[in-house]
Formats: C-alpha cells, sequence, structure tokens
C-alpha cells in the first residue's frame, strides 16, 4: 500500500508522536531543530495532500479500515487543504526563522516544554481540519486549545497569566457550547459523522432540539474564533504571548474555528433547517459589519502595536464572516480566500514587530519614533503587510477585499450599505497603519535609538519572504482562488 494513502492520518500523527520526544532533546538548539523538521514534514504532506484533492477530489480516509459512519473518517476536501497549508505554513515558517526571538524570550531549560507544546497546538489545529465527525473535532479542538494556554502563558511577560485565565474560561464555555450541540445531534440522529449527520437529520421529525443544538455549536465556535462581541480574550492573548506565538496563531487559529463553524451551518444545518440561510444571514450581517467597525475604530486608538493588529485581526474576521453569511458562492469564496491573504498579511506584520521587539524596549508607539531610519528593512516588510492588511491593489488583501465588495453588491440596497461599511473600514486600517508609518519614519528618534541597527538576517529573510508572499499572491491568486472556489462549491452542495 503506498504511503501517500496513509497521508491523512500522518497529518496528524506525526507531529502528535514527535511531541513527546522532544521533551527528551536537552542539547542547545535540538528541541527546536526536530520541532522544526517536523513543521516542515507537516507542511509537505500538506502540500501533497493539496495536490491530491486538486487531480482526484476529496480524500477520505477510514482509521483501522472501519468505514464511516461506524469508524473514525479523516476527510480532506479543498477547504480542509487550504487550511490544512495555512496553519504547516505558518507553523513551519515561524519556527524556521523565528528562533532568535524565541530565545530571546524564553530560557532554555523551558523551550524543549514549549516546543513540545507547539507541536500539540500543530496537531491539534490540523486534525480538527481533517476530522470527518462531530466528537473528534472536540478532542483536538482540546488538545490544540490546551497547549495554546502554554504557548501564551510561555513569555517573560507576567500579564500573560491572567490573559491565559480569560482565554481558558472563555476557550471552556465555547468547547462545553459545541459538546452540548453535538450531543442534542447525537440524540436525536444516532451518529458523530457530519456526513451521516447531513442524511439522518432529514429524517427527524422533532427539529427542535436540532434549533437549539445548531445555537450552542454557532454560539460556541463563534466564542472561539473570537467573532464579535464574543472576541475579549483575543487581544491580551495576542499582546502578551511570545512574539513568534503571535505570528504563527494570528494566522490560523481563530481560521480553524470558523472553518468549522462553516463546515456545520452549510453542510449539516443549511440542509435540514428550513429558512435557516435566512436566519443565519440576518444574525451574522449585523455582528459582522458591527465587528469591523468597531474594532478598527478601537485600533484607531490603540498604541501598542501588538493590542492594535489583535484589533485588526477581530475586524477581518468580520470580513471572514461577511463573505460567508452572504450565502452565495461569490461570498463564500471571497470569505474563504480572505483566510489565505489575511494569514499572508497578519503572518508579515507580527514577524516585522518580532524584529523590531530585538531592538527596543517598548512596542509602544512612542517609542518607535523615527526607528524606520535605523531598520529601514524590517519596516518596509510592515508597510507591505500593512498594504496587503489595507486591500491596496498589487497585493493578496486586494484580492479578497474586491471579491468581497463585488459579492456583497449581489445584495442590492443593503448590499451598498455593506460596500460602504467594508470602504470606511478600509479607510480606519489606513488611517491607524499611517500612525505607525509616521512615527516610524517621521517621528523624532529617542535617546537611545543611536544603539539601534537592523534585525537579526535570519529573522529578516523569515519577514521578507512572508512579505513578499503578500505581493506574489496579490499578482497571482490562481492557488488560494482554486481551492476557495470549490470549497464555496462544496459547502454549497454543488460538488461531491
Amino acid at each position: 500500500m503506498s504511503i501517500y494513502q496513509h497521508l491523512p492520518a500522518l497529518q496528524v500523527v506525526v507531529p502528535m508522536l514527535i511531541a513527546p520526544l522532544v521533551v527528551l532533546m536537552r542539547g542547545r538548539g535540538l528541541a527546536w531543530a526536530m520541532a522544526t523538521a517536523t513543521s516542515m514534514m507537516a507542511f509537505i504532506i500538506a502540500v501533497s495532500l493539496t495536490n491530491i484533492v486538486l487531480e482526484t477530489g476529496a480524500v477520505s480516509y477510514a482509521m483501522g479500515s472501519w468505514q464511516a459512519p461506524y469508524g473514525i473518517e479523516l476527510r480532506v476536501t479543498a477547504f480542509s487543504a487550504l487550511l490544512l497549508l495555512i496553519v504547516t505554513a505558518a507553523s513551519t515558517i515561524t519556527l524556521l526563522f523565528g528562533k532568535q526571538s524565541i530565545d530571546s524570550q524564553l530560557e532554555e531549560h523551558r523551550q524543549p516544554m514549549f516546543y513540545a507544546a507547539w507541536l500539540l497546538v500543530l496537531a491539534g489545529l490540523v486534525g480538527i481540519v481533517v476530522a470527518g465527525d462531530a466528537f473528534n473535532i472536540f478532542v483536538f479542538m482540546e488538545v490544540s486549545s490546551l497547549a495554546s494556554y502554554i504557548l501564551i502563558a510561555a513569555g517573560p511577560n507576567r500579564k500573560a497569566m491572567p490573559s491565559v485565565f480569560k482565554y481558558l474560561i472563555m476557550g471552556t464555555i465555547g468547547a462545553t457550547f459545541y459538546l452540548i450541540g453535538v450531543g442534542l445531534i447525537y440524540m436525536m440522529t444516532g451518529t458523530l459523522n457530519l456526513a451521516d449527520m447531513e442524511v439522518r437529520l432529514q429524517e427527524v421529525q422533532d427539529i427542535k432540539p436540532i434549533i437549539v443544538a445548531a445555537g450552542f455549536i454557532t454560539v460556541g465556535l463563534a466564542l472561539k474564533a473570537a467573532v464579535f462581541p464574543l472576541h475579549v480574550w483575543l487581544p491580551n492573548s495576542y499582546t502578551y504571548a511570545p512574539h513568534m506565538v503571535t505570528a504563527f496563531f494570528a494566522a490560523c487559529a481563530t481560521k480553524v474555528s470558523l472553518f468549522v463553524l462553516l463546515r456545520f451551518e452549510f453542510l449539516v444545518f443549511h440542509q435540514n433547517l428550513v429558512e435557516h440561510v435566512g436566519h443565519f444571514s440576518t444574525f451574522l450581517i449585523p455582528l459582522a459589519v458591527i465587528g469591523i467597525l468597531l474594532a478598527s475604530g478601537v485600533a484607531l486608538f490603540e498604541s501598542h502595536l501588538k493590542r492594535l493588529l489583535a484589533y485588526s485581526s477581530i475586524a477581518q474576521v468580520g470580513y471572514i464572516l461577511l463573505g460567508a453569511s452572504m450565502a452565495t458562492a461569490s461570498g463564500l469564496t471571497a470569505g474563504i480566500i480572505h483566510m489565505f491573504n489575511h494569514a499572508l498579511a497578519k503572518g508579515a506584520l507580527f514577524f516585522a514587530i518580532a524584529c523590531l521587539a530585538t531592538q527596543v524596549s517598548s512596542l509602544r508607539l512612542e517609542n518607535l519614533g523615527g526607528v524606520a531610519r535605523k531598520m529601514p528593512w524590517t519596516m518596509a516588510a510592515f508597510v507591505i503587510g500593512g498594504l496587503s492588511l489595507v486591500g491596496i491593489p498589487g497585493t493578496a488583501g486586494f484580492i479578497s477585499k474586491w471579491l468581497l465588495i463585488s459579492a456583497v453588491l449581489e445584495k442590492g440596497t443593503l448590499g451598498i450599505f455593506l460596500v460602504v461599511a467594508v470602504l470606511v473600514s478600509s479607510l480606519m486600517a489606513a488611517v491607524y497603519f499611517w500612525r505607525i508609518v509616521e512615527v516610524a519614519y517621521f517621528g523624532d528618534a529617542p535617546k537611545q535609538s543611536a544603539e539601534l541597527h537592523e534585525a537579526p538576517k535570519w529573522m529578516l529573510l523569515g519577514t521578507w519572504f512572508v512579505a513578499l508572499a503578500n505581493i506574489y499572491y496579490g499578482l497571482n491568486p490562481s492557488l488560494p482562488l482554486l481551492l476557495s472556489n470549490q470549497a464555496a462549491a462544496s459547502l454549497l452542495g454543488q460538488l461531491p
């Protein structure tokens, strides 16, 4: 039997099995080397699965040869493949180029445990993406969450501890809500496999428990994804986590929860609940718009770079939800491709912030005066990431913003209002981004700026790799666009 047939299982098994071995790596740099090699292997597997999906369609794998719905099924679709690329690439790039940042924030004797937790987060996130049943999604959700708490608390800033506690409480509530919803569906259908769940729900006579389940699952996953107004755990978690952890999480963590939410809403509920599409849109469009505008507004007045970009991430979640809430092929495509493009933009921005942190004592705006004159390459990469975030033509962010505007215009009068909201929020993004640029390029340099110099070359290389990816996929978006189109068609039931 070819190893290619086992790739869905290896995607999860490889990082999960190697994680405990990393704990034993006590030599200098050994834990980092093993974790990075494992993440690279996971990325190669994700690329291979993506090629298979593009050539032959969705991949289904039965664990232990027990066929679904009786056994555990792993399933990789175009949507799954896109998320696997995002998660594994984010992990690999941050590990490969971020060692100096991690070394500066973590003592050597703590690093084996840190990298082991990192691989568990990776295993949990890819496990959520490939799991074909609701219970294993919950299991992997808990694996990634518990390990995430360790990563966020690992940094030198003790303010991370209350942030982690808040994240733990909110994450536990979200997971509990999700599990209650899944339990109600299991009570009515007797199955946990998502594909089988969709079929069996058609035979259910009393749909009241299913409606309640839909509410619990939606709220639980929205909390995990930091959807407004359930976002309160995210700003401090991003602000006080180690810089490379923030870059990793900002690129993919909330998107995995949104992935699960869209799978349930479109594959399970839309086909079986009367007028669910209308209720879904009516409920989410206002939340998405308010989240976009409010989070962007808060970012305008933030002075800490990581906290500012954390609120920006909340607004970007709103963009993704706004596209999905259109419940059309064009809207879903826009929302899904924005997952990819936002990962590129935030990856570049947080990588640049990690470079800045190697030279400046504080990431507050007042301490960054004239920093671009001492760190021109770092700030140039930051500018590229910011342009992509705003949606300037020639960057990846423009592609998804353009597709989103095209999708919402299909809604007539409502669409015009939504376009105005998108444009206003983009203008606000330009303003809070310009605040940083203005201080860095034209501000007065603090006294200690004479000691500043460019970031370490290896970190700078990683920063520019991600920054240039924003331009490459802005000019040639064929791969993410193809996967997004296929994912949208599949969610709407237009593909097998």
